[in-house]
């Protein structure tokens, strides 16, 4: 629904912003712009789902592997005391916690489609716990804002696109997205906790966050004393690394399972032509509502906005040209998607802003959306401060993005 509302209002601001310039400057080409956007970005948006199919398959195929190996439920173990704390009111043997822990697992891998299913089945799950069925729990609230924050270790869809676009090196965002993913997933954390009052001090707890947070921050600090080009050197052999090491993780444990690997990716490459072929009209749809709000001048001026405020309390302004990333990316990830390869179709792949636009769409998650399904999936109603304590950890994704895009690539 959110989406529909955002193209509804693409093509109507772009129709009142051309008549705007058609009486007050006599601007009579903006409408043959605006026809001819439609054109180019129907165009773009079958090129670049056609593009997408091969690589698409390729990491479903693999995923498909590493699923049925076994890494999820690997992933799952090694989490699941840190789970147990932050789900108080789950007990440990209910059926809502293996699912709990399922879900994150598999959102961390980036497998979105095994995720969603999983995190509706916690929920439903953790709805029989609900004393008040209409108002959301402090256990799915909990749920639900760790979901928003979109901690990933492959975020696959942005490097697939980065990929479909032609960039020099797709995996450099890599760094920069769990970094500021990190940052978000920490910061939606505390503020639940602090809603809820859980002690963030148990010993538990500060193990597994202290450890993650003493490991990010020595990444960090060793970042910091490198000089561009070796921090540039380092991103580009550190994200192909783990991004290959876990390519042949995946292929271990099939093996180690004895699965039919050639099967079980040939399933899984099925899965991801079909997904690339359904998006056709999807992302056609949302480019061409974008390319329609840029060519009748919207965005450039939503954009000048946002720079004058930028440059008026005294940052530097480059980022700001993929800003609208981010700004859509908690209301739709279609819309956020579509923004992102319009950016880069504009400024460039390999630019700061095609970078940071990239970084952007990876930073935050796809809030109301998520709200709506989720709580949309089991009739509540009261979602209490879920989307607040959920956007307050997306403002924390884009600030985190900023910081270091600036470090990676400016």
């Amino acid at each position: 629904m959110v989406l529909n509302y955002i193209w509804f209002a693409f093509f109507v601001i772009a129709f009142v912003v051309a008549l705007v310039k058609v009486i007050f400057f006599g601007d009579l080409e903006v409408f043959t712009n605006m026809v001819n956007a439609t054109f180019d970005m129907s165009k773009t948006g079958f090129e670049i789902s056609l593009y997408l199919t091969g690589v698409m398959s390729l990491w479903l195929g693999l995923m498909k592997i590493g699923e049925e190996g076994g890494m999820v439920r690997i992933l799952s173990r090694l989490i699941g005391p840190f789970f147990h704390k932050l789900f108080p009111s789950v007990p440990k043997d209910h059926p809502a916690t293996g699912s709990i822990i399922m879900n994150f697992s598999a959102n961390i891998l980036g497998l979105d489609n095994a995720a969603t299913p999983l995190g509706l089945k916690a929920m439903k799950e953790m709805q029989s716990l609900n004393e008040d069925k209409k108002t959301a729990s402090d256990a799915q609230i909990m749920f639900l804002v760790l979901n928003t924050s979109g901690l990933s270790i492959i975020p696959l869809t942005i490097l697939v696109d980065r990929s479909v676009l032609n960039a020099t090196n797709p995996t450099d965002v890599f760094l920069p997205i769990l970094l500021a993913t990190f940052c978000s997933t920490i910061v939606g954390l505390i503020t639940v906790s602090i809603y809820q009052k859980i002690n963030l001090l148990d010993k538990v707890i500060i193990s597994y966050l202290g450890g993650f947070t003493l490991l990010m921050g020595g990444l960090v600090y060793y970042l910091t004393t490198l000089s561009q080009t070796d921090l540039n050197t380092f991103s580009t052999f550190a994200s192909n690394f783990i991004i290959f090491t876990l390519m042949i993780s995946f292929l271990l444990l099939g093996f180690r399972k004895k699965i039919n690997l050639y099967s079980t990716f040939i399933e899984g490459a099925k899965e991801g032509f079909k997904i690339s072929v359904k998006i056709i009209p999807y992302l056609i749809a949302i480019l061409v509502g974008i390319g329609v709000f840029r060519a009748s001048g919207a965005l450039d001026y939503l954009i000048e906005g946002i720079r004058f405020v930028v440059a008026a309390i005294g940052v530097d302004t480059a980022f700001v040209d993929a800003l609208p990333v981010a700004v859509m990316k908690p209301l739709s990830g279609g819309a956020a998607r579509g923004m992102m390869i319009e950016t880069i179709n504009t400024h460039g792949v390999d630019t700061f802003v095609g970078q940071m636009a990239s970084v952007f769409r990876g930073a935050t998650e796809t809030t109301f959306y998520i709200v709506a399904v989720y709580f949309g999936s089991v009739n509540i109603k009261n979602v209490r401060y879920a989307i607040t304590a959920g956007l307050i950890a997306d403002l924390a994704g884009i600030i985190a993005a900023i910081v270091f895009g600036y470090m990676f690539f400016h």
